[in-house]
């Protein structure tokens, strides 16, 4: 029998161009192919832990693939941080963080890892402003008294945090520097817990955000004295805001970020932004983000570069200007 060379020939190049197209392939072109897990640096209830079992659902519709949320809270979000830096940059474990993220670098003393250099963004979330909160039958009512009362070192006034370092503690150290008071921040590992103890009445007040205190509001269990964003908000407005009550040029808001190792490859960091920005995008998450006031950027990954190097710079020129280093 003889052999047909022309077939012989034709059919090697076809493997071999098979071959080559493999190997030319981008490697993230099966990506995902297993669970994806997306680190919150905060424990379960607080606003970041919101936003993401909010997302979690719609990402992992997009991406074929479920999304699991872990909570890993401690330290301001450097222990969450922290374990995501080290993580491979394969797309398999991501982080959402908080407005701690551009805080940490101005007022931690000793940072576990390097915020630019080891974190590749994925798109600014959302922003929703800090309010000011006190249980229902708390006597103090307007700002002018948080002053007043916040003015004298005995007794101290007392104020709960999500942690040191968080975007809650510094909201509560910005109104010190600004008004001249000695507020005292009592730490928590998460805005949640640290909110129970405001209800519960052991610690007297909180800068908490509208997501995390709305529904207590809504069941009397807390009331908001004012609002810690430039203008009043649609979700309370007939509240004055922190500035115009007694406070010019105070400014206090949480906002959500999701990030990768550094060197994740641009093409598994472009398709998770997809993911992200689709979810943004889904009706029910712009009505649920909207309840409690928060603004849906949606980002681009060089747009989330850009705002946290802007927000670094500024809690920076603020820690500089007011001494704001923590102590631990």
């Amino acid at each position: 029998m003889m052999l047909n060379t022309h077939s012989l020939i034709r059919q090697a190049l076809g493997i071999m161009l098979l071959a080559l197209c493999a190997v030319m392939a981008p490697v993230s072109a099966a990506y995902p192919e297993r669970p994806v897990t997306l680190v919150v640096t905060y424990p379960p209830g607080g606003t970041a832990d919101l936003v993401a079992r909010m997302l979690a659902p719609e990402v992992s519709k997009d991406l074929g693939q479920n999304v699991v949320v872990e909570n890993r809270g401690g330290a301001g979000g450097m222990i969450g941080g922290a374990s995501v830096a080290k993580a491979a940059p394969d797309g398999y474990t991501i982080m959402l963080d908080a407005a701690n993220h551009a805080q940490n670098p101005a007022v931690q003393p000793k940072m576990l890892f390097d915020t630019l250099k080891d974190f590749a963004p994925i798109t600014l979330i959302q922003r929703v402003p800090n309010v000011l909160v006190v249980r229902t039958d708390n006597p103090l009512t307007t700002v002018a008294e948080v002053i007043s009362a916040g003015k004298k070192k005995e007794p101290s006034l007392y104020y709960a945090s999500s942690g040191p370092g968080g975007a809650q503690h510094l909201a509560g150290v910005l109104f010190n520097a600004l008004a001249g008071t000695h507020l005292e921040a009592v730490h928590y590992k998460g805005g949640s817990l640290a909110l129970t103890d405001v209800i519960s009445g052991q610690v007297t007040m909180m800068f908490s955000t509208v997501g995390t205190s709305l529904p207590h509001v809504r069941a009397g269990k807390l009331r908001v004295i004012a609002v810690g964003s430039e203008k009043r908000t649609a979700v309370y407005p007939d509240i004055p805001t922190i500035a115009e009550a007694g406070v010019p040029g105070y400014a206090s808001y949480e906002w959500n970020g999701v990030y990768a190792p550094a060197a994740t490859p641009p093409e598994i960091i472009a398709r998770l932004n997809q993911a992200f920005v689709n979810a943004l995008k889904q009706p029910a998450v712009i009505a649920r983000i909207g309840e409690f006031n928060g603004e849906i950027i949606a980002s681009t990954p060089q747009e989330l570069d850009t705002f946290r190097r802007a927000e670094i710079a500024k809690w920076q020129r603020v820690a500089k200007e007011f001494n704001l280093q923590l102590s631990q």
